[in-house]
Order: structure tokens, then C-alpha cells, then sequence
């Protein structure tokens, strides 16, 4: 090394590593700017300085399309919490309005679900120019216990944005007997706005965790043989129907009882948008991608790195 690489690393280090400028170097080297201007760039060309640049857009961009492709999703957009005291539940619901406002054509039918999430994503929703189109409760939303589903505003807001008349499901979404449940069912009403929420061209919905403080847990729907039940071979809820590791429903005698789309009416829907993250829904998530629930999806960056993580392991195992 020789003295000219001496000063060439002498000044890349007060200008990269200190963050000098080139004229307080010059100053501080004793030499002239446009000297200090030519180190710097013998000390790039020797090797000497290293740029890496972190793109978080590349990261996103590069998460979306391994989830494209592993689970054949048609898209997918990430919601970034900006920091510390944003709201996790609140990028999903703006991502999760911008998605389906871009996904509802004039004279869509639109089924939706309650809960946390899709109040976020009515909330967030802009008023669109469309015509003809109806909003479908897929599942009934009246609580049994002071816990509140949200439901009523969730089909009201969504209504304001497309200018869109609703039909709505006011029952609770699971009977305590499957024989109520099937009389209930058989009312004219009822039993059309079930077949309209069946034949949906868009269907708007999250995944619920399996966890003592799910809203599921909490309505006075459940026993506590029931809870136990699901928790021991549950992995999720989509439209309050429990499924599987492998996608598949659980609990066939609480199935029978639970008002709404099935998972399998579900799959048959044309555009199908699921909007959830956290970790703790990831095994959720994961296991409603690969069973193929959804066709669009909206997740948060951590999220979907652990979707991933577990997808890759179930390939090497």
C-alpha cells in the first residue's frame, strides 16, 4: 500500500464513516477539494468503500411474488406498520379497501364478513362510481353476550362506498341445535340471501386465530367442550367455519349449526379476497393459502415472512 491509498482510505473514512464533507476533509487533511474529490473515488475504484443499499419496496416486491407463486394467488399486497403505535389491524383495513375497490365491477354481488379486520377495511373504504352493486352478509353476526360483532356497521359502510343495497343475515351464526337452525333456514328470506352470499362474484374476509381471546370465543356461541374441541384440532376460522391443518372442517356437529357460507361454497367463489395478519394468525394463514381459500390476498410483511418460513419447511420435511 502506498501513500496515495493511505489517503485514499484516510478520506473515505472521514467521508462515509464520519460524514464529512469533502471540503471540512480537505480542510482537515490539509489538501485542496477536487484532490479530496479523487481519493474518495481511488478509494471506490481499490475497493476500499462498500454501497449497499436496503430498498424495503424490493423486499415487499420479492415477499409478493414468492406468495404468488407458491400459493397461486392472482395478488397480493403487503401492509407496512410504519412504527411503533400504528395499528396492525389499520394497514391491513386501508391495503385490504384498496384492494377490493379495485377488484368490484358495476353489478358485482359482494360477500362480506364481520369482525375486527373487515370493520377496518369498511372503515377505509372510499365512496366508488359503481352501479348495480349488492353487498352480501355471508354469515350471521348477532352476539349472545355484550361483545359486539360489528356487523350491522360493517354491511352499512361498505354499502355507502359501492351505493349498494344490502342483504343482510340478523341471526346469530351459530343455533344451539341444528334442528332450530335448519327451520330458521328454511324461511324465504333467509334461505335467499344464503344462496346469493353462495353464488358472491367477490367475497371479502380474514382468518381467525384459535385462542382464548378470539371475538369467536367470546359471543356465547361456544361450550366449553366445543372450545376444547377446537382447540385441539382447529387452526382457524374463515366465516366462523373451523378448518384444519389441511383446510378441512372441523367439528362436523358444530358445522351443522353454523349459519352462513360454507368453506367449501366458499372455494367456488370467483374473486375471493382474504385481508389478516399478526403472528399470532400465521399457522391460519398459512393452512387457508395452501387448502386455497383465497385467490387475492393482504398481509403484513412479518406475516408473510413466517407464512413463507413454515411453507419452505413443509417442502423440505
Amino acid at each position: 500500500m502506498d501513500a496515495r491509498d493511505e489517503q485514499a482510505l484516510d478520506a473515505v473514512k472521514l467521508y462515509y464513516g464520519s460524514g464529512l464533507s469533502q471540503s471540512e476533509i480537505a480542510q482537515q487533511l490539509g489538501l485542496s477539494r477536487p484532490t479530496v474529490s479523487k481519493l474518495i473515488q481511488h478509494g471506490k475504484d481499490r475497493g476500499y468503500v462498500t454501497i449497499e443499499i436496503n430498498d424495503p419496496r424490493e423486499q415487499e416486491s420479492s415477499l409478493a411474488t414468492e406468495l404468488r407463486e407458491r400459493f397461486g394467488l392472482q395478488d397480493v399486497r403487503l401492509a407496512v406498520v410504519p412504527g411503533e403505535g400504528a395499528s396492525l389491524v389499520g394497514e391491513l383495513g386501508k391495503v385490504g379497501a384498496a384492494l377490493l375497490a379495485d377488484n368490484v365491477r358495476d353489478g358485482d354481488t359482494v360477500g362480506v364478513t364481520w369482525g375486527q379486520t373487515m370493520h377496518s377495511v369498511a372503515r377505509h373504504l372510499q365512496r366508488q362510481e359503481r352501479r348495480g352493486v349488492e353487498i352480501i352478509q355471508l354469515k350471521g353476526g348477532v352476539s349472545y353476550t355484550t361483545r359486539v360483532t360489528n356487523d350491522f356497521e360493517t354491511i352499512t359502510l361498505f354499502c355507502n362506498a359501492f351505493g349498494a343495497f344490502a342483504r343482510t343475515l340478523p341471526l346469530p351464526v351459530i343455533f344451539d341445535s341444528v334442528e332450530v337452525k335448519r327451520l330458521v333456514e328454511g324461511e324465504e328470506h333467509i334461505r335467499r340471501v344464503i344462496d346469493m352470499g353462495r353464488e358472491s362474484d367477490v367475497a371479502v374476509f380474514t382468518v381467525g386465530a384459535i385462542r382464548p381471546d378470539a371475538m369467536l370465543f367470546n359471543l356465547g356461541y361456544l361450550s366449553e367442550t366445543e372450545e376444547a374441541g377446537i382447540a385441539a384440532h382447529a387452526v382457524g376460522d374463515i366465516c366462523s367455519r373451523f378448518f384444519d391443518d389441511a383446510g378441512n372442517p372441523c367439528l362436523p356437529q358444530l358445522d351443522e349449526r353454523t349459519v352462513g357460507i360454507t368453506l367449501e361454497d366458499l372455494r367456488a367463489v370467483p374473486t375471493r379476497l382474504m385481508v389478516a395478519g399478526g403472528e399470532h394468525k400465521v399457522s391460519a394463514i398459512e393452512a387457508a393459502l395452501r387448502a386455497g381459500f383465497a385467490t387475492h390476498l393482504v398481509i403484513d410483511q412479518a406475516a408473510a415472512r413466517q407464512v413463507l418460513q413454515i411453507s419452505r419447511r413443509r417442502i423440505v420435511s
